[in-house]
This record gives structure tokens, C-alpha cells and sequence, in this order.
């Protein structure tokens, strides 16, 4: 069975894009005899905004047909886009594993194939299945990482934001990206009807924002000094994988605005993360080689902004959650959600100093 695999770039299908009912699909691509590698099993998982199929030995990624924020899937051709910008955007800090978009076909008998002749109906990413049990995430979780990998995180992460292309942005424009996000995550707990975390949202909020107005020329320097750049835009341990050569998978590929930031932001979330996972204080380490590499000296009262407007930011995702269908109860995420507003708070009342 032909595999397909492409660069985008010089893909080209002829014919037609036809539409096929996702049920499909799905069905189709969670059956072993779909793939040429011919695995043992698929497990299937998902995500937000995604399926992914793993095989023995690679994972293909199936965009939903769904719409949002600075983005819209429903269509076969913005799906096509997409891939090709998670592939470009991806092997930036993952070489090796996204290894290219392949198109899922409507054969000329009716059929499905993945490549081959007749039509397409989607593009998967197709990529090498990392071992889940490297995943920075899990190591935190046993206690089994050791500091020789995080200094190579370090270093890959420093190498990776001093090449970065730089991002376009001004000062109005970063304070508007900023404000936007406290906005929405005070709406957010205006509607979860839990004062005390509202109350505390607001404080927090009420601290960032001076901050962001007392200190306005330490951001425009920033801006003038060109550090902001096309960055990942989700830097969590779960998208780190540590075994040999660091690799960091998923950048948010489809929000450019959320990947244009200061390396401080990104640096200050996986420090953060990390902390909160019970793992070591990486903050030193990572901030270390990212001056070495750079010449960047951030002021630690950046970092410290960061480190709580990620926390807001992350428990207004948790909060979130109480309007959705899931394995969790409301009760746990109320108190992941808490518990983000508490680092929130400690470091937003440290900016006050």
C-alpha cells in the first residue's frame, strides 16, 4: 500500500477535493490494514483540535473540521495549509520527527488509502512515534531525569531563540496581546461563579497590569532590542522529549499571534510548569545558557511577570474545563485552577516590591 509521505511544498494532487464523512475517516485510519508499515494495533487519541493514530512505529496526526479563535479547519484545502505550516514551524525544535504531510485519498473504486491514486479528503502529518515514557512530563512524575538532560534542553532551547526569526511586533501591539489576556481570563471566572477565585483573578490582574504600565519602557526596550521572536507558543514539559537529542513537538503552528513573544515567556512557562509538576527548579539553568547563547540579560522582575501571567493564563484554561465534557470532575479542576492562581498571586505580589 502506498505511503504518500510529501513535503508540501511539492505535493501535488490532481483532481478535485472531495468531501467524506469524518466518522469515516476516523474509522478507516483506526484499522491496522490502513497502513503500509502493517502494525500490530492503532491506538487512537485526542486532542482539542486533533486525532492522532499511532502505530508501532509512527504517529499521524488528523486535523478536526473545526473553527475557532485565529483559526478555521472546516475546509480540506485549510487542513492541506495547516499541515505544511506544522511541519515547517514544528522541525524547528523537533528534527527528525515530523517527517512530512501525506494525503488520505478516495480511491477510484470508492475506497480509502493513505496515498496512492484518486482524490484527496485530508492530509495527515505523519510523524516518528516518540516514546511517550521520555516525555519530560513523565520523567518529572518517576524522578528519573537527571540535570545532564536538562542542560541540553537548556542549550537547544538558547540556540533555538537566538536563530529565531524575529517577530513583528510593537509596543501597543504586545500591550494590547497582554491586556487581552487578563480581560479574558477575568471573564472567564466572572462566569464560573466562584468569588473567591474571582476575587483573586482581579487582584492579580490589578498587579500585572500596573506593573505593565509602571514599567512600559522595560517592554519598548525589549520591542527596540529585537528579542521577540516566532517562538513555540506552548512550551510544557509534556511536549518535551528528552531521550538523546532534546526534541519539543506541537508549537502552536495555527495562532501565530500566540508564538510571537519574548523567550523570557516561554522560558518562565516550562520553569513554571516544571515547578508545579514537583520537578527542580530549571529556571537558573534554562536563563543561564539562554544568556550565554544570546548576550540577553532579562531582569529577574521579567521573569517574575512571566512566570505569573502564565499561571494566570493557565488557570483560566483550567476553570474552562467546568463547561466541558471530560474525565475530570469540577471539583479537580476548580482546584488546578486554585492552584495557579496561588503561584499567580505570590508572584504578582512580589512585582509590588
Amino acid at each position: 500500500m502506498p505511503d504518500g509521505s510529501t513535503d508540501l511544498c511539492t505535493a501535488d494532487i490532481a483532481g478535485p477535493v472531495v468531501e467524506v464523512e469524518t466518522g469515516r475517516k476516523i474509522q478507516f485510519l483506526s484499522r491496522p490494514d490502513s497502513y503500509c508499515e502493517q502494525p500490530n494495533g492503532v491506538e487512537v487519541t485526542e486532542t482539542h483540535f486533533s486525532w492522532v493514530f499511532l502505530t508501532d512505529t509512527y504517529a499521524y496526526k488528523l486535523k478536526k473540521p473545526v473553527q475557532g479563535v485565529g483559526f478555521d479547519f472546516r475546509s480540506v484545502a485549510a487542513r492541506r495549509r495547516n499541515a505544511g505550516a506544522e511541519m515547517r514551524l514544528n522541525r524547528r525544535l523537533a528534527p527528525g520527527v515530523y517527517l512530512g504531510a501525506v494525503p488520505l485519498m478516495l480511491r477510484p473504486d470508492g475506497g480509502l488509502s493513505i496515498g496512492g491514486p484518486g482524490r484527496p479528503v485530508d492530509w495527515l502529518v505523519k510523524m516518528i512515534r516518540l516514546d511517550a515514557d521520555h516525555m519530560f512530563d513523565r520523567r518529572l512524575a518517576r524522578r528519573d531525569w537527571h540535570y545532564g538532560e536538562l542542560e541540553a534542553l537548556a542549550r537547544a532551547l538558547a540556540g533555538f531563540f537566538a536563530t529565531a526569526a524575529r517577530a513583528r511586533l510593537t509596543a501597543p501591539q504586545l500591550n494590547v496581546g497582554i491586556r487581552a489576556e487578563l480581560h479574558d481570563t477575568l471573564a472567564a471566572f466572572s462566569r464560573a461563579h466562584e468569588p473567591g477565585l474571582l476575587t483573586m483573578t482581579k487582584s492579580i490582574a490589578r498587579r500585572l497590569g500596573a506593573f505593565m504600565a509602571r514599567r512600559a519602557p522595560l517592554f519598548r526596550r525589549r520591542i527596540r532590542e529585537r528579542r521577540l521572536v516566532d517562538g513555540h507558543g506552548d512550551l510544557r514539559p509534556e511536549h518535551v522529549y528528552l531521550k538523546g537529542t532534546p526534541r519539543i513537538i506541537d508549537c502552536l503552528e495555527f495562532r501565530a499571534d500566540l508564538r510571537r513573544l519574548d523567550p523570557v515567556n516561554e522560558l518562565a512557562y516550562l520553569a513554571l510548569e516544571c515547578r508545579r509538576l514537583g520537578g527542580p527548579a530549571i529556571e537558573s539553568c534554562l536563563l543561564r545558557r539562554y544568556r550565554e547563547r544570546t548576550g540577553d540579560a532579562p531582569p529577574p522582575e521579567l521573569v517574575r511577570f512571566y512566570e505569573a501571567l502564565n499561571a494566570l493564563v493557565r488557570a483560566r484554561i483550567a476553570i474552562r474545563h467546568l463547561a466541558e465534557p471530560g474525565t475530570r470532575t469540577p471539583d479537580q479542576w476548580i482546584a488546578r485552577a486554585a492552584a495557579y492562581l496561588a503561584i499567580a498571586a505570590k508572584e504578582s505580589r512580589l512585582l509590588s516590591r
